[in-house]
């Protein structure tokens, strides 16, 4: 097995993210000894391939898909460094049986993803979109077809209850809600009650709230979770917000939602197909507000998604656990330990 540490940097960053990642690398592996990163070439079809992600002990990933055949065999490869925390795009039991470690960062994302929901709350309860289209229009506020909300006394709902939930409701305190719910059947009872949300079921948190934000990780479990019967129990004065992933609603339904006035209006990030469709029939509707998965694309979140990343690179190169390990059972796994051996000083 060759001395250098070998780093590849997925080709997507290069066309989604250029300008987004090169600093933090420069800054925390550049120039450490024994170890070297360089760029992954285009890969076909999309996904890694076995024979590309061989080359390296680490890959520092934005999106491409580790499919079973990209893993099946590596015996170098020992940890996936995802720039973010969404992880659907990586087959799980996959990498674990071939003794590859995941490992995110959630310390970066949780307060850019969390403002980006408050943020949709504000804009949506005090009818920006409409505000703002009527005054280009040259009208006036006479004509807007509806009032704005206050958030006092009102109830914030979610579908999950982890890492961007908590810190959702952390914000959220200083802001007059008279209550908060959410559902998560893995939610640490104690850390919901210090920030006094009630945990209940999924049918109370859609049925109670004025407005519900997904929260949740994109599964087996939770594709296509959310869904007609859930948004019919809303209120028609209640929002709806997704900034998690578009695959854990289904979008017909939340179209239909829309467009029947089920609920008042939506903000929504993400889709289940990304880029949009011209013809997505949620890009004809007055009630919600889109943006292109990139909420919370702020200058922060670049930088500490990349600088977290790397911590978790050099914990490896250390041979130490990376801090973001996702799939802890590889950790017990002889192709694992046989790798992060090679790594112990």
């Amino acid at each position: 097995m060759p001395n250098i540490f070998r780093v590849g940097i997925t080709p997507d960053f290069y066309t989604d993210a250029k300008g987004r990642f090169e600093a933090a690398l420069e800054s925390k592996l550049a120039g450490v000894p024994g170890l070297e990163f360089a760029p992954i070439s285009p890969q076909p079809g999309k996904a890694m391939t076995r024979e590309a992600a061989d080359e390296f002990d680490a890959i520092f990933a934005l999106g491409i898909p580790f499919t079973r055949e990209s893993v099946a065999g590596c015996r170098r490869l020992a940890l996936i460094a995802r720039w973010g925390v969404g992880y659907d795009m990586i087959d799980i039991p996959a990498i674990t049986e071939a003794g590859i470690l995941l490992a995110i960062t959630p310390n970066a994302v949780r307060r850019p993803v969390a403002e980006s929901i408050l943020a949709y709350i504000f804009a949506l309860s005090k009818n920006m979109k409409e505000q703002d289209r009527i005054t280009r229009e040259g009208k006036w506020r006479g004509q807007l077809s509806r009032l704005g909300t206050c958030l006092a006394g009102r109830t914030l709902g979610s579908v999950g209850c982890g890492n961007i939930a908590q810190e959702m409701f952390r914000l959220a305190s200083g802001l007059g809600f008279g209550r908060f719910v959410a559902h998560d059947p893995y939610a640490n009872p104690d850390a919901a009650a210090k920030l006094n949300v009630e945990l209940t079921s999924m049918d109370e948190v859609f049925r109670a709230s004025d407005f519900v934000a997904v929260n949740c990780l994109l599964n087996e479990q939770t594709r296509g979770l959310i869904g007609a019967e859930h948004f019919r129990l809303m209120k028609p004065t209640a929002f709806f917000i997704n900034t998690a992933r578009g695959a854990i609603v289904r979008q017909a339904d939340l179209t239909a939602a829309l467009r029947e006035k089920w609920i008042l209006g939506a903000g929504i990030d993400v889709f289940e197909k990304e880029p949009v469709d011209a013809e997505e029939p949620l890009l004809s509707l007055d009630n919600v507000i889109l943006a292109p998965h990139a909420l919370a694309w702020t200058e922060e979140i670049a930088r500490d998604n990349g600088l977290e990343a790397c911590d978790n690179i050099l914990d490896l190169f250390g041979g130490r656990i990376p801090h973001g390990a996702v799939n802890r059972a590889v950790l017990e796994t002889p192709e694992f330990l046989r790798k992060l051996e090679r790594y112990k000083p």
